[in-house]
């Protein structure tokens, strides 16, 4: 019997989810509202890279073709990486383009009684006679509509697109008391490159934020106005952006990316003897966070600027806000055409923007708002059911996007109270592709029988070990990311341990120990004897 797998999205998490579905026998029926596959990689700034090395960033059956030599390829060879992989697997012909998804319904028992089962989908199996998923969805390109109905959903629609955070303000101090533009990140990103840069010529341009998006920007506009009108970077966090992956020469992959590495945390569902162990080498995660924020502060001059975070590294990599700094940001700091300023809180007046604290305006003509997008949001509304889209997102008290105190997800996959769907590419890690890898061969597997959840009480159980995780080592401001970064061995053992494979992928103790780990390592399946 035909099972069809509906997917949202053709991104690295729809494609995929596409290509492991395909592996097991059953039918993707991908939809994707672009004209194209590659998510977030369709529409990026000129001068964006990969914040990842390659070896991190890549599939693992699909290495990178030789003709890419950088560590950290260019934005249209990323793209041009991802299309291949769509190309090479055959699942372009899987994929309805111009396609989005407005809502989805599920259409099987009423809610109460979903809500009163002690397993996931009543027997703890992905498919059900008895229930199936109804997606509205518009072609984009003349606006008709259609329903379509598959047996399982996995929703990989990303978390860093089409709703963007925007800021509130007190009436009458928002962008509309403004003379001049104000325009999200994502809009900027979505003009093409000769469009972008003639929209910022000329123009006095200040940059709210300071992540990665953020720091391209304030490039991009120090590019095309210099020093006569310096681009102004408005922050309320200094963070420790990177300028290389090789602290003081030591690769950083050996210091977070490896066994040892993660013996010096307490990890979810740990026995004695690691929690003993991660307690007597604590003082190495210091020394650690220590030596990388010390290659940083000296290759960046930090102290210089002003920029000396006040948290650890070992925080920033727990909250997945490690991000590359572009080459020559604080050259051009120093020189002036680009300038930095801190400031907690701002408003709009008719010049241009109010820092708190201060009276003089900082006068300017364009406002381009690089403050991220609201993920959960987007997850949420696609739902119908009001149930639904309260136990998908969560209360605001949880890390985890998909998890409450009584409705929680698990393995950052399946949510407890939904049956019949995953999420994948919600929740982070160092690398995103490598993680969606991952979760979508749990997946494949979940849905091929190999194994089953746990009661719902177990669920629980599991999720407040990751939620308590989450709490204690990112310093608590950006604990509702989701990021597995520190303990992505630890995470992917759980998933390697559910699918029946051996989650000790290296050759030798040593090996196994001190060598990093990454996509190639869970190349082939090696299941247990």
């Amino acid at each position: 019997m035909e099972r069809k797998v509906g997917i949202i999205g053709a991104g690295i998490s729809g494609l995929l989810a596409s290509k492991y579905s395909l592996s097991k026998g059953f039918t993707p029926v991908v939809f994707e509202s672009r004209s194209t596959v590659g998510g977030v990689w369709t529409e990026t700034l000129q001068i964006t890279k990969l914040q990842t090395p390659k070896p991190l960033f890549q599939f693992s059956d699909f290495p990178w073709p030789s003709s890419v030599v950088d560590d950290f390829p260019s934005h249209s060879q990323v793209l041009d990486y991802i299309q291949s992989y769509a190309r090479h697997f055959d699942l372009l012909r899987h994929i309805k383009f111009n396609s989005k998804v407005l809502s989805v319904a599920y259409d099987g028992p009423p809610e109460e009684k979903i809500q009163a089962w002690q397993l996931w989908g009543g027997d703890g199996e992905p498919f059900s006679s008895k229930g199936k998923w109804n997606l509205t969805v518009e072609d984009t390109r003349d606006n008709s509509t259609e329903v379509y109905q598959v047996d399982f959903l996995i929703l990989c629609i990303g978390r860093f697109s089409d709703v963007p955070n925007i800021p509130e303000f007190p009436a009458g101090k928002g962008p509309e008391t403004f003379n001049g533009k104000v325009i999200h990140a994502m809009e900027y990103a979505a003009m093409d490159f000769n469009r972008a840069a003639e929209f910022i010529k000329g123009k006095r341009t200040t940059v709210v934020g300071f992540q990665k998006h953020a720091l391209d920007i304030a490039m991009e506009c120090s590019t095309a106005n210099g020093t006569e009108r310096p681009c102004r970077v408005l922050y309320r966090t200094e963070h420790w952006n990177v300028p290389d992956y090789l602290p003081w020469g030591v690769p950083l992959a050996y210091l977070y990316l490896n066994r040892f590495a993660e013996l010096l945390l307490h990890k979810p569902g740990e026995g004695f003897l690691l929690s003993l162990l991660a307690t007597i080498l604590s003082p190495l995660r210091w020394v650690f966070s220590k030596f990388v924020e010390s290659h940083i502060k000296k290759k960046l001059s930090l102290e210089k600027f002003g920029m000396v975070p006040k948290h650890s590294f070992l925080n920033q990599i727990n909250s997945c806000l490690v991000s590359t700094v572009p080459e020559e940001f604080y050259e051009r700091v120093e020189k002036g055409s680009i300038q930095l300023k801190k400031t907690p809180k701002f408003s709009f007046c008719k010049e241009g923007i109010l820092v708190d604290g201060e009276n003089t305006p900082l006068e300017t003509d364009l406002v381009i708002l690089a403050t991220g997008y609201k993920g959960d949001e987007k997850l949420k509304n696609i739902f119908v059911s009001p149930t639904f889209r309260d136990s998908i997102v969560g209360s605001p008290t949880a890390s985890l996007p998909l998890y409450r105190t009584d409705e929680m997800k698990y393995r950052e996959c399946i949510q407890a109270r939904i049956p019949q769907l995953a999420v994948i590419g919600f929740s982070e890690s160092v690398s995103n592709l490598y993680t969606s890898e991952m979760r979508c061969r749990w997946v494949a597997e979940l849905l091929d029988g190999t194994f089953k959840p746990p009661s719902i009480k177990e669920m629980e159980k599991d999720a407040e070990k990751w939620d308590k995780y989450m709490k204690r080592y990112d310093g608590g401001k950006y604990y509702r990311r989701s990021c597995i970064a520190a303990i992505h061995i630890w995470y992917n053992d759980q998933l390697c341990k559910d699918m029946g494979w051996n989650p000790k992928r290296k050759k030798g103790f040593i090996a196994e120990l001190f060598q990093p780990y990454g996509p190639f390592d869970y190349k082939y399946a090696h299941h247990q004897n």
